[in-house]
């Protein structure tokens, strides 16, 4: 019999937090719960003022989630939340306080700033990471992210791909993953291997039509975890499918995580490109590298006559790298075929990789590799005799 969401639960009932002498069940510390076929998810909400103490209990949750027969693997993440009264889970007033108030209390899913001592971090054995973003959603960003990695990969160079849209997972249809994550001991997580490229994704373990409905530390939690307890090494590159905006995710890998660069993706009309340039302002004041900026969905190519059609306009990803001194990495074309194969999950550039959309894609990669490969490079020291 498949285990369920309730025999999680039931055993979860049982672990015993040892501050309060309740339950986690009971003071409602286990959120965002997820079971789905043997793979369990959630994360263990705490008071902030705990922190990291909180990480035996944390362990013995998952330990207990675990020992429920028919559970393959567990991923527990641990998260803050403020423990103002009346803070909530979903959004309603329960008139409930989970610990005592902060002396100055934050909004539920405000980004924690750095302390001035902390440095963002890499990750062990990737030498690389960049960022791949917009401002909003809808230009095809995941699709350039996915292409973009598989494109350096053919370049010869060791990559991963982790999809940071939480709320928004696409990498998994992308890229036609249903196979579910596996550990190997328990504590580090195994990418998927697909096309060449090692990758990751929320929507690897819950379904495709399930929302995360996961407040902001949630998912900070969650893109920290994915990060750090996920065995990507070796890369050279790890390509971060960023989620649309500039919001909690954003800045919590911007201020957490060393990024080598971010590529820009937006349409040429100027209501993507307002969105754009907000994207490229939040990077550039956390003193993150514009590796550049690509133009997708640049003309429409008639698939019966041949002929461009600028549906969107053309040309305005390159006006803005002008204005803002950041590098053109090139245009994308609207191709029907590109929607077609990546709802298929055979991406542009493995279906048709000697193709003049694949030329493209590739064009881009390189461009990025060399970007990558200067910033590498060690400065030339001067000596005076």
């Amino acid at each position: 019999m498949a285990v369920t969401r309730n025999d999680v639960l039931a055993a979860l009932d049982q672990v015993i937090d040892p501050v309060s002498g309740r339950s986690v069940v009971q003071q409602d510390m286990v959120q965002g719960l997820v079971v789905r076929d043997g793979h369990v998810g959630f994360a263990l909400e705490v008071d902030a003022a705990r922190g990291r103490d909180a990480e035996p209990l944390r362990l013995a949750v998952e330990a207990a989630a675990k020992a429920v027969p028919g559970v393959l693997s567990v991923t527990a993440v641990l998260t803050a939340h403020d423990g103002t009264p009346g803070h909530s889970h979903d959004g309603q007033d329960h008139g409930h306080a989970h610990g005592q108030p902060r002396p100055v209390p934050q909004p539920p899913g405000a980004p924690q700033a750095r302390p001035s001592n902390e440095r963002p971090q890499g990750v062990e054995g990737v030498k690389h990471i960049i960022a791949v973003a917009s401002g909003k959603g809808g230009v095809g960003k995941s699709t350039v992210a996915v292409n973009l990695a598989l494109s350096l990969s053919r370049l010869g160079l060791k990559v991963g791909l982790l999809d940071a849209d939480i709320y928004g997972p696409s990498v998994p249809r992308l890229l036609d993953i249903t196979t579910k994550p596996e550990t190997t001991d328990g504590k580090r997580i195994l990418p998927i291997e697909k096309y060449g490229i090692k990758a990751m994704s929320l929507g690897f373990i819950i379904r495709e039509d399930e929302a995360a409905i996961w407040r902001g530390p949630m998912v900070q939690s969650a893109l920290m975890q994915f990060l750090n307890q996920v065995n990507w090494a070796p890369l050279d590159v790890l390509v971060l499918d960023m989620p649309p905006g500039t919001g909690d995710a954003q800045l919590t890998i911007t201020q957490r995580v060393a990024l080598a660069g971010a590529v820009i993706v937006s349409t040429p009309q100027d209501i993507a490109l307002i969105d754009a340039r907000k994207a490229i302002t939040m990077f550039q004041k956390v003193q993150v590298p514009i590796l550049g900026i690509v133009e997708n969905m640049s003309m429409f190519v008639c698939a019966n006559c041949g002929h461009a059609h600028p549906i969107f306009g053309h040309g305005g990803a390159r006006a803005t790298a002008q204005t803002v001194g950041a590098p053109f990495l090139g245009e994308i074309p609207l191709v029907l075929k590109i929607r077609e194969l990546s709802d298929l999950g055979t991406p542009i550039t493995v279906a048709e990789p000697d193709g003049p959309e694949a030329a493209a894609f590739a064009a881009v990669a390189k461009q990025v590799a060399a970007a990558l490969e200067t910033a590498q490079r060690t400065a030339p020291k001067i000596v005076l005799e």
